[in-house]
């Protein structure tokens, strides 16, 4: 018999097989009794206005409805539990124009180009095996790493496929290894190989490799005391980078005086094969929270011969990490100050505000010998139903500004209507 050497493809249908050999041995007590089930109802109204001179497209504006079913399994008895998650994803098209696509909320048409498919949506199974306080899963993921953080950020989230294993065996210590060796985008069905992010200004050149069937990743999180964590990340997108990602998180109790929050991160991402990856990403951020306020600073740097380095499709791991942007590019140095408060305290609890203000500079564009520089402002405001009959009904209106002298000027809303009704 010849093992494969790798799984280039991993369709989570063929998991299906993994449920009537479950179910149908006697010690699967605990799987149905600890499973859960839940509906995601998710509205989604998204406007985006391109203010630039000469601009291709004046707006992307859509209106999409989600659907998100999630389930998950407990462990069948025995010292190897076996178990089943799934999510189910639909997309419905509300309102959406060819003038007005590209939104992230909707599936293009390939019959009709130039316009969004009317509904798409996907089954994605997970099977998981537990032994003691090791967890390992394969099929449909959805991580939240330093070096792959799944976006959830429109209609649809967008996850991997792959193999993933967690372990706690050790006291405050947690590992995880695995392969990713798809990725499904926000607003698509299909599973493809993955890419490096490339627009803005990260100035990333590609040799021949241009898409991989493998993000291999290892890390250990320690927990040193209940304020104060540390972790180490390593990933390789197979033929484009490597990457390594330190993380320090602490969290100081001022007492009356309130708390201080530290974030801290570096990343040092390299070229494998015939790209030119080489950044050095320095990140802080620390929010002191004094009652329903709190008020954040931060502090970016990108240093190197290209900008950072992560999946395309995902969310970079970076503290300057916004709305629309990332200030990720080239040598850009930002900074970002953000006020947070909690109407709870003037008796209105559900009710959240949320302002930041973001400044870069210093980025290297390329073929052009000034440095650019970009701004973008944020502001959320949400509520959550707190009782009655539409408890933890959650309503997000999202707005934003971005000015750039080497990308795009965009005015953003985003109203966003959710609520989870549990199955059981």
């Amino acid at each position: 018999m010849t093992i494969p050497k790798r799984v280039d493809h991993l369709d989570p249908r063929a998991l299906l097989f993994l449920i009537p050999i479950m179910t149908s041995t006697p010690a699967c007590a605990e799987f149905f009794k600890d499973s859960k089930a839940s509906l995601e109802l998710r509205n989604f109204y998204f406007n985006r206005d391109f203010r630039q001179a000469g601009a291709a497209q004046n707006k992307a504006e859509e209106w999409a409805q989600g659907f998100l079913l999630r389930y998950e399994s407990g462990f069948t008895d025995g010292p190897v539990g076996v178990g089943v998650d799934a999510l189910g994803l639909l997309g419905v098209k509300l309102d959406s124009s060819p003038d007005r696509t590209g939104t992230g909320l909707l599936k293009s048409d390939r019959e009709r180009p130039g316009r969004a498919q009317d509904e798409y949506g996907e089954l994605g199974l997970t099977a998981k095996l537990r032994a003691a306080n090791s967890l390992l899963k394969l099929g449909t993921l959805q991580p939240k790493l330093p070096i792959a953080l799944a976006n959830d950020s429109r209609l649809l989230p967008q996850t991997f496929l792959g193999t993933w294993l967690t372990s706690a065996e050790l006291e405050n210590l947690t590992l995880d290894l695995g392969r990713f060796n798809r990725i499904n985008l926000r607003n698509s069905s299909d599973n493809e190989e993955m890419q490096v992010f490339n627009a803005g200004a990260r100035n990333i050149v590609l040799g021949d490799t241009r898409t991989s069937d493998a993000l291999d990743f290892a890390g250990a999180t320690y927990k040193w005391t209940s304020a104060l964590s540390t972790s180490y990340h390593y990933a390789e997108l197979d033929g484009i980078y490597r990457q390594h990602y330190l993380s320090l998180g602490h969290g100081l109790d001022l007492g009356a005086a309130g708390s201080l929050k530290s974030d801290l991160r570096w990343a040092r991402s390299l070229k494998d094969g015939g790209s030119n990856v080489d950044n050095r990403a320095l990140g802080a951020m620390f929010t002191y929270k004094f009652g329903p306020h709190a008020l954040g600073l931060a502090y970016q740097r990108m240093s190197g011969d290209t900008g950072f380095a992560n999946v395309n499709g995902t969310d970079a791991y970076l503290v300057n990490l916004v709305q629309i942007n990332d200030f990720g590019n080239e040598d850009e140095r930002s900074w970002q100050a953000r006020y947070d408060f909690d109407f709870a305290a003037l008796g209105i609890p559900g009710l959240t505000f949320m302002t930041r203000y973001l400044s870069g500079s210093d980025v290297d564009v390329a073929g052009r010998a000034e440095e650019g520089k970009e701004w973008e402002r944020d502001t959320d405001i949400a509520y959550v139903v707190q009782g009655g009959a539409l408890k933890n009904l959650g309503i997000k209106w999202r707005n934003a500004s971005t000015r750039s002298d080497f990308g795009s000027d965009i005015d953003e809303n985003r109203l966003i209507v959710t609520y989870t009704v549990p199955l059981w």
